[in-house]
């Protein structure tokens, strides 16, 4: 081992050995020479470079024995036995690892399928800790475990070469200055996309960058978010997936990345040089946007693996340690929970996998820059048995960590099993995804009776759901459309789903989709149908965008990107899904942009606490009107109902100092909803209310009015929305 001082704090004492080589049968190559070893340490998990040599460890409580692989292009493999383990980590320094070296593990331990135990030291298992990883799973049968004619006879057929493998990285990287946006909340606007979908068919974006990270923070697209005003990019799975077997056998592909095989890693097709700069770019695309003044957050999935059910492939963490790894049924452990539609769920319930979980969020944060999290299907990970607990150790630990509790936190607050729907019921610091606000605004403008005090509730940030644990509007994400469902253009376009293209009998997606087509189904050349439809699509956009909350919109729909009435594309990785920037509808992209900057200007939008429905310097600072311009009463929202309304907003009523310690205020406003089938003559309220009022925004076609006194009637066209401001002097 040479001089002790010569060598890494963290290997000292250690002994050193050589490991032996292996040359799997049938291999040309020669033997490689020995690689020397020293003790290394249990922590950190996976491999990491230090500038000298690699660490590798990896946790296994069932494993008998633990092999390291080194993988090399050649075909060969050099096992290293790790006979150190501490607290079931299993782990060696190899101080002649470099950056690039290729790795897996075979782990040595029981094989027994109906008591839950999948070791089968003949398959090559993924490092749950990988930071980068080279090639893809071919769903050769050599990826499985068990026998296809006996599932309880293990598979002896080697893996290997069908198998995905680590790549030990240089973590070193030139961030120079960059420091994170941290954009507060209330004053965020998300931007859901999709890595790939968003840069394949941009005529700016070189080909060599299309459906890459570094296609998103292209020049083109950073100046296409800036002039929207999106504050954040929240980025659809962008951790290391797999593509589906049942997918491939009918040539489609997981467009989506909803089936996580590594949750450090980056994926590697979305890098235009592949897993060698993975990383790097990923790295480069934040500091883009980040010099842009844009977050950048992730879409993760931490309730499930790729590896399925009990007649899934042995990829990773079945093979390492089924019963940490996964929550098993206690009755008969061959089989496994399921709360999540995938045939799997993690095990939140033991300490490794909690670790593993934090270790990838402060990893992505600490490393790699990112902004925030959305939590796909967050239920899940709060099942401490089977119930969800909102107090589960999970958030318990979010709740402490002096990494990702300054981060933002938004939840999917539901899963498919029993219990798994959570709207309301996340912790003080989290946002959620509320889809009450989605429903009820589909409803609303679609004519549905009885949505009226849901229209209320919704509108002003939820309250009945939120306030009651200390939270603010922010808690509340509002969106109309997301990736899972219609597009916006499609919502106003389709009825029904149309979903033939991705196979299964258009019985997948969602049926009841609250949407409206306007008269016809799908495209049509009716102009009547055709203003309606671009009408309902400004509804929503304002709706959306003046509700108290967080707004999100779906990447795309700015854009009138459609899907042909496709609601569930999660496997569509072609034109189906991908934004066509050469069709773009360039009246509602300039409205979503007047809108947008109407937002950011008043903050009488952006809220940061409750309405309170007490004068305000002699007004409410909030009231709500009947068309004849009365204030409504409690049995107004409880009577016949009515599908017009108007909310006057005070802007005085939010005067306070903002983060640098400027008092904030705003103008007053009133907003006229009529969603029903009829034009409306409406007669604005009294003049202690505003003696007269200026038009900002009108969904309407043709509308004229620039300005109306109080108690003045103005017709409302059906399916339209009016933005009035009061008056300033400087306005006459």
């Amino acid at each position: 081992m040479g001089n002790i001082d010569a060598v890494p704090p963290h290997t000292r004492g250690g002994a050193s050995q050589d490991a032996t080589h292996l040359i799997r049968p049938g291999d040309p190559a020669a033997a490689r020479p020995a690689v020397r070893r020293w003790l290394g340490e249990p922590y950190p998990l996976g491999a990491t470079y230090d500038g000298s040599g690699t660490n590798f460890s990896i946790f296994s409580s069932v494993a008998d024995g633990v092999e390291l692989c080194l993988l090399y292009d050649d075909g060969t493999e050099t096992r290293i036995e790790l006979d150190e383990v501490d607290g079931y980590c299993w782990h060696v320094y190899l101080p002649d690892v470099r950056p690039g070296q290729r790795y897996g593990y075979r782990v040595h331990g029981p094989w027994e399928p109906a008591a839950g135990h999948w070791c089968n030291e003949h398959k090559l298992l993924l490092d749950p800790y990988a930071k980068a990883i080279a090639g893809v799973t071919d769903w050769d049968p050599a990826c499985f475990g068990y026998d296809f004619d006996d599932h309880d006879r293990k598979n002896t057929t080697d893996s290997a070469p069908h198998m995905p493998t680590g790549v030990v990285h240089d973590p070193f990287f030139d961030w120079g200055t960059d420091r994170p946006p941290n954009i507060p909340l209330h004053e965020s606007v998300i931007y859901e996309t999709h890595v790939k979908g968003l840069t394949m068919r941009h005529p700016d974006v070189a080909p060599h960058l299309r459906g890459t990270f570094e296609g998103v923070s292209h020049p083109a697209l950073i100046d296409h978010f800036r002039s929207l005003g999106v504050t954040a990019v929240e980025l659809m799975p962008v951790h290391q997936f797999l593509q589906d077997h049942h997918l491939v056998e009918r040539g489609l592909r997981n467009y989506w990345g909803y089936n996580t095989m590594a949750f450090l890693a980056p994926y590697n097709e979305y890098a235009s040089a592949g897993h060698a700069t993975a990383v790097q770019e990923f790295k480069t695309m934040v500091k883009s946007l980040h010099e842009a003044g844009i977050e950048v957050i992730l879409d993760v999935v931490y309730n499930h693996t790729a590896e399925g059910n009990h007649l899934g492939p042995t990829l990773s963490m079945r093979g390492i340690d089924n019963h940490a790894y996964y929550r098993l049924v206690d009755e008969d452990p061959r089989y496994y929970f399921d709360f999540t539609g995938t045939g799997n769920s993690m095990n939140m319930r033991h300490p490794h996998v909690l670790q593993l979980i934090m270790d990838s969020l402060r990893y992505w944060v600490e490393e790699m820059h990112v902004d925030g999290f959305r939590f796909d299907l967050a239920a899940t990970l709060a099942r401490e048995l089977l119930e969800v607990d909102r107090l589960s150790a999970f958030f318990d630990l979010i709740q402490q960590d002096p990494v990702v509790s300054k981060v933002k936190l938004i939840a999917e607050p539901w899963d498919i099993g029993e219990g798994g729907y959570q709207v309301g019921n996340f912790p003080p610091q989290w946002s959620e995804w509320n889809d009450g606000f989605r429903d009820t605004m589909r409803d609303f403008w679609r004519s549905q009776p009885a949505t009226l005090g849901e229209f209320g509730l919704r509108f002003t940030g939820s309250a009945d759901l939120y306030q009651s644990d200390s939270r603010r509007p922010t808690a509340s994400v509002n969106f109309v459309t997301c990736h899972d469902g219609f597009t916006l253009a499609d919502l106003v376009s389709y009825n029904d789903k149309h979903n033939e293209a991705n196979g299964e009998g258009n019985h997948d997606g969602e049926s009841h989709n609250r949407s409206w087509n306007c008269g016809v189904e799908g495209p049509t050349d009716d102009p009547a149908v055709l203003e309606l439809r671009a009408r309902q699509r400004r509804n929503m956009i304002v709706t959306l965008l003046l509700s108290q909350g967080v707004p999100m919109l779906l990447a795309g729909d700015e854009l009138g990107r459609s899907q042909g009435g496709n609601n569930n594309a999660y496997c569509q990785d072609n034109e189906i899904s991908w934004y066509d920037w050469d069709k773009v509808d360039e009246e509602f992209l300039q409205f979503c942009q007047k809108v947008l900057q109407f937002h950011r200007d008043h903050p009488v939008f952006r809220r940061r606490k409750w309405f309170q429905g007490r004068p305000i310097r002699g007004i409410e600072d909030i009231a709500w009107f009947r068309p004849d311009g009365v204030e409504m009463t409690e049995d107004d929202w409880n009577t016949e109902p009515t599908l017009a309304v108007g909310v006057f907003l005070n802007g005085q009523a939010i005067a306070r100092p903002d983060r640098y310690g400027r008092r904030v205020s705003d103008d007053s406003f009133l907003l006229l909803f009529n969603a029903s089938h009829e034009d409306v003559s409406w007669k604005l309220p009294p003049r202690r209310w505003g003696a007269s009022w200026k038009v900002e925004i009108d969904t309407a076609t043709g509308a004229r009015t620039r300005s109306v006194a109080a108690s003045r009637k103005i017709e409302r066209q059906s399916h339209s929305v009016v933005v009035l401001r009061q008056r300033r002097p400087a306005d006459q």
